[in-house]
């Protein structure tokens, strides 16, 4: 009997150094399509991970450490969240290396894991995209200027599998007196391309707001997502074989969801196996069905930024104003 009692006793403290913490939760999951519940189980509650930034941004999960790295941009600084270890400061300056101020948001935006396993980040303070190895070694430029003219602020970012070129966008939220910002040297608010070989192209150039993007499951269409309040939507582009974009269509217009009130506007994005969007925007994370349905939201109660598949792919973290959220979902992420 006293040896069935240790076990047992050894059995709850073990039970207990693996149990995850119980963390506080906001906001709940809107299902306007029964589709949706295949995706988000109605037991699934919004995490908040960690709180008290100035303005999260641009998450990316490292799948060889098991963390969760994340900008805030006021703050010019790359965080560190993992189970295991809490948060802590990875990185500062993340997107402004200069003297004295520039601006509100002079820190890094969007990030992701490159094919060589660097962190590349759309920096807003040094107006450029830039990759740097996890483990030692400084930056390095992809791109900071088209035709001689210096970017405005690139926003976020992704990198083509099979080609290796980085596509990202260029509004101006990131200038400090933004499109007004004297500094200005590119009249357009563009999507670009840079290849392997540092060949810069503008894909796009007739976007008022280009936010964020990512590509379909097979890569045959790039999304990108128009911040503009009065044009709140998101475009499907066609990738061509020489890995330019062809002529563009509205894949889903949110205006009307602005008009209403509702925080937040089209954003950073996501796509799924099965290629549903998870795409940030007004009243949260909205999910889109590939024909462009909106199936749900997952409503922060926050102006939601971004947001990024983690773990074994099947969570997606959240960037929501102050707050690093998370969501069990029953999918998994595009690149998993």
């Amino acid at each position: 009997m006293k040896s069935q009692l240790v076990t047992l006793l050894l059995f709850l403290l073990m039970s207990t150094l693996h149990a995850q913490p119980a963390y506080p939760t906001l906001g709940k999951v809107q299902y306007d399509d029964p589709r949706l519940e295949k995706l988000i189980p109605k037991s699934s509650t919004i995490d908040v991970l960690a709180s008290g930034f100035v303005w999260s941004e641009g998450p990316v999960w490292v799948k060889d450490g098991g963390y969760l790295l994340f900008s805030d941009e006021p703050a010019n600084t790359v965080y560190r969240w993992s189970e295991k270890d809490g948060l802590s400061e990875f990185l500062k300056p993340s997107g402004y290396t200069g003297r004295g101020t520039y601006g509100n948001e002079p820190g890094s935006n969007g990030l992701i894991i490159d094919s060589q396993g660097r962190l590349v980040s759309c920096e807003h303070g040094d107006r450029r995209v830039s990759a740097m190895p996890l483990t030692g070694g400084g930056k390095i430029t992809l791109a900071d200027r088209y035709e001689g003219k210096r970017f405005n602020s690139p926003n976020d970012v992704v990198q083509h599998p099979t080609n290796g070129s980085y596509y990202f966008t260029d509004p101006p939220y990131g200038m400090p007196l933004k499109d007004k910002d004297p500094t200005r040297e590119i009249k357009e608010f563009g999507v670009y391309r840079v290849t392997p070989d540092g060949q810069v192209t503008r894909l796009v150039d007739n976007l008022t707001r280009p936010h964020g993007l990512a590509f379909s499951p097979d890569l045959k269409t790039l999304y990108v997502a128009q911040s503009d309040p009065d044009r709140a939507i998101w475009m499907a582009y066609p990738v061509l074989d020489s890995g330019n974009l062809g002529a563009g269509k509205l894949f889903y217009d949110a205006t009307s969801l602005v008009k209403k009130g509702l925080q937040g506007l089209p954003d950073g994005l996501k796509v799924d196996r099965e290629g549903n969007l998870w795409a940030t925007g007004p009243g949260g994370v909205l999910v889109l069905s590939p024909e462009g349905k909106l199936l749900g939201t997952i409503q922060t109660g926050q102006a939601t930024a971004n947001c990024a598949w983690g773990n074994d792919g099947s969570t997606l973290y959240i960037t929501a104003d102050g707050y690093i959220c998370r969501i069990k979902t029953a999918t998994k992420g595009a690149d998993w």
